[in-house]
């Protein structure tokens, strides 16, 4: 009720195609251009790679969308994480310091994300998580070598189970 009070008093309608930004000009060009404005930091690398362990470990326990640092995540959001991750050292991008990201540079930074979440949940529940099998796909998949078509559709085998019929 809170949320849809402010959504109505601020968007009036149940969409707003109808509002059109005169003030931007956007042409074909600028959709096919994949340059963006801004640097990658090891700060927003340390977070896209939290932010798809954290995702990994909800999903895998049953969760589809999770708040992660006070924002309400979904699945885009984990695809996003590791796909700017796959790229950054598929193409050897550099960071705002120069820094060349390598597969070996991200898994580094992965093991020390892996321990600062160990350390915030401590070991008991840590070790009841499922942030090691996030560990083992997060990795297969930031290192610029392989890539699946979609997160998730990677992970099924784990939450999925096949039994042998009963013989009746």
């Amino acid at each position: 009720k809170i949320a849809l009070d402010v959504f109505n008093e601020n968007l009036k309608t149940p969409n707003q195609i109808f509002v059109r930004r005169d003030d931007v000009n956007v042409t074909a060009l600028d959709l096919l251009n994949a340059n963006v404005r801004g640097s990658i930091t090891e700060n927003g690398i340390r977070n896209n790679i939290s932010v798809g362990l954290t995702y990994i470990d909800s999903w895998l326990g049953g969760l589809g969308c999770v708040p992660i640092n006070n924002l309400m995540e979904d699945a885009a959001t984990a695809e996003i994480s590791r796909s700017q991750l796959w790229q950054w050292a598929k193409h050897g991008s550099r960071t705002a310091d120069g820094k060349i990201i390598t597969a070996e540079y991200l898994l580094k930074l992965l093991d020390e994300e892996l321990a600062k979440l160990e350390k915030q949940l401590g070991h008991q529940k840590f070790a009841a998580s499922k942030y090691g099998l996030a560990k083992r796909y997060l990795a297969s998949q930031i290192t610029g070598k392989e890539y699946s078509e979609f997160l998730t559709t990677l992970l099924y085998d784990e939450i999925t189970s096949v039994y042998n019929r009963a013989k009746l």
